[in-house]
Formats: C-alpha cells, structure tokens, sequence
C-alpha cells in the first residue's frame, strides 16, 4: 500500500571525497522498500561524525546500504514493504538507516523505527536515532553503566555527549565531561553533568581522582583514542569499563597495559552502521521501553544547536568540523 509518489526526488550526493563543498543537490529516482522496510517521506534529518568520515572517504557504506550519507531521519510513512503491519500509511516515526537520510524520501528496516515520543516535533525526533542508539548500545548495554555508579563523557556537547549526560544522570549515575572550551561547561552543567572538564586547561585524570576520591570512574564513553587511552586507563576505578565509539585522534597507540591487569579492567566498544537488523531491533525495543517515557515527560530532551535546509548540508557538515557546535545539526527536508 503507498500513497501517490513522485517518481523523482532531491538528494544531497558525495560528488568525491574531500571537504564539505562536496556534498551537491541532485536528482533520483524515489526508493521502493523491499520486505521488511518502510518507506519515509522525510521531514528533517539528522548530521553525524559518521557522515563526514564518509564524505571524506573513511567510512564507506555498508554493502548494500545508500551512498547518500544520513544516518536518521524523521518523517512519516509514504509506504509500507510487504510484510510489514504495527504501521500505517501516515504514521509520524523516527529511524535509524544505513545510509539514505539526506533526500525527501528513504527506506528503513520496520524493526528500527520508532514513534515520535509524546510532545515531541518531528525535527526534535530526528535528533533521536543515531545518538540514542549509539549511547544505549555502548553505555548501558556494553559498559553495564549501573544506577550510581560514575561516567565520565569525552566531548560533552556533541549530540552523543549531550545525550549521554542526559541519560546517565535520569537513571542515577553521576556524570563527569571533558570541553574544549570554558563557553561549553556551562551547557553541560544545565543538562546534569557534576563536572565539566576544561581540557585545554585541565587534567582530566586529575580532576577525575579528585572528584572521586582517588578512586576512578566506573565508565569511560571515549570518541577521542589516541593519547587519551593511556589516560583513561588511569581515570579508570577497579572493575572499571573503557568503551569507544570513535579514534578523532587516531586508532592506534602504544600503551601499558599493566593498569588492565591490576584494575581488572574491561576495554570494549563498537560500530553500530554494519551491524545486522537483528541486533539494532532489540536496541530499538530497549528505547521505546526505557527512554521514550523519559523523552515524553521531559526529563531528557533532544539538544538541537542548528537547522539548516537540506540544500545547506555543507554549511552543516563545516560547522560540525568546526567544533563550535552545542548538541545536533539537522537538516530540514520537507
């Protein structure tokens, strides 16, 4: 069952890898969902690290995946894929993809959509996926981040910084970051972060015994790699948990690993683009349990720095390598 669809649609393309002047308007055929998917008419996507790696040529898509970067998108329902029920045609939803989001429509796996949280706009909800999948499958499933316990963040006022402080602090932990600036404490702090860390002006390793007593944090979400791994072995309290998400300063290191014998340490991480439906379903279904409720009663909200129109992507890809920004970029589609 479909609406009437148009046979053609805007995109935004990598015409090569390189800077943000790569990404161009173009037009394409709309996608049909194959058994399984849903096809969205597009409102608002949401800009990731991931899209420009991919635009600088690190981080190709999956086979099988879109070449069009995008990582998630909120819409609603244009079509409905053979065997697909629990939606309609008209639906509001929200949804992770492979690839595929910067374009007035894209296909998805049913598994990985969600409705829009209650009291939400459909561009608050394109702030959801990529970030609440990432922090959920990566700190409260991997890290086994438990009520009470410490998390210490590295980029506080990314979309998954801003995300995972959020989080933690509604279920019970307390909450430490690093900034890379004294303009980016304080909208850590308003979000429920204990600490912010000035990293230009501070050491983290320090600060974190401090604030802990000597002992070390329980939880360590790092995107940074690089020199920050031995440091983070230090942070680390006994039975302590390092997870990565991502290396912007590299993915190879000479370490001493000693500190992972005598703390007992766990260093652990993962990808979340390649990984098969059936493991993104149950992350979808812990969501929709756990967090959605928090995300319709206020407690946590999607931090939104900046909407430009689709048109704009490379504005928005500049202005995310610039570091500047508080929170998620988003695009607006439709």
């Amino acid at each position: 069952m479909t609406l009437n669809l148009p046979e053609m649609m805007t995109v935004i393309e990598i015409t090569e890898p390189g800077g943000p002047e790569k990404l161009v308007p173009n037009r394409r055929p709309v996608p049909q969902p194959a058994p399984g998917e849903i096809l969205i008419k597009v409102a608002t996507t949401g800009v990731n690290r991931p899209d420009c790696l991919q635009r600088q040529g690190g981080y190709p898509p999956p086979p099988g995946a879109s070449d069009i970067p995008g990582l998630e998108v909120a819409g609603t329902i244009a079509a409905l894929g053979e065997g697909v029920d629990g939606w309609m045609i008209g639906d509001p939803v929200c949804a992770l993809l492979t690839g595929g989001g910067y374009a007035e429509y894209c296909t998805a796996p049913a598994p990985q959509c969600l409705p829009i949280p209650t009291g939400l706009t459909l561009q608050q909800a394109a702030a959801l996926p990529e970030t609440f999948f990432t922090v959920w499958s990566n700190v409260f499933d991997r890290a086994r981040l438990q009520p009470g316990e410490t998390l210490l963040i590295h980029g506080g006022t990314s979309g998954i910084g801003t995300t995972a402080i959020q989080l933690a602090k509604a279920l019970g932990s307390r909450v430490f970051v690093t900034v890379g600036g004294v303009e980016k404490i304080q909208p850590c702090l308003d979000l429920g972060a204990e600490r912010a860390i000035n990293y230009r002006e501070e050491d983290f390793v320090q600060v974190v015994k401090e604030l802990t007593r000597n002992r070390g944090v329980d939880v360590i979400l790092d995107m940074v790699g690089g020199d920050y791994t031995q440091r983070n072995l230090s942070a680390l309290a006994v039975e302590g948990r390092l997870v990565f998400i991502a290396f912007l300063r590299g993915a190879k290191m000479e370490l001493n690993l000693a500190p992972v014998m005598m703390k007992r340490l766990t260093i652990t991480g993962s990808t979340l683009r390649a990984r098969p439906v059936e493991h993104k379903a149950p992350i979808a279904a812990s969501l929709q349990k756990t967090v959605w409720p928090l995300l319709a009663s206020g407690v946590v909200r999607p931090v939104i720095d900046r909407i430009f129109p689709l048109a704009e992507a490379a504005a928005a890809h500049a202005l995310m390598e610039s570091n500047r920004h508080v929170g998620k970029l988003l695009l607006h589609v439709a």
